[in-house]
């Protein structure tokens, strides 16, 4: 999808550095990908601790079904 974005050059310039890929819309890309990513990892990270565990569940018994 064509979208125009006014980005900061200085901070699209070190992104672009620092990220190894050989062109902007590449090193924008690997960024969203990072970013949401990350997003993700914080929403799996803020359920420990909120889920029950069964420790009389038998997950080998599980596996042979």
């Amino acid at each position: 999808m064509a979208t125009n974005l006014s980005l900061d050059p200085d901070l699209l310039n070190r992104a672009f550095e620092v990220s190894g890929e050989k062109t902007k819309k590449a090193t924008v890309t690997r960024a969203l990908q990072e970013f949401v990513a990350r997003r993700e990892q914080k929403k799996l990270a803020e359920l420990f601790g909120q889920l029950e565990w069964n420790d009389d569940f038998d997950y080998k018994q599980e596996r042979s079904r």
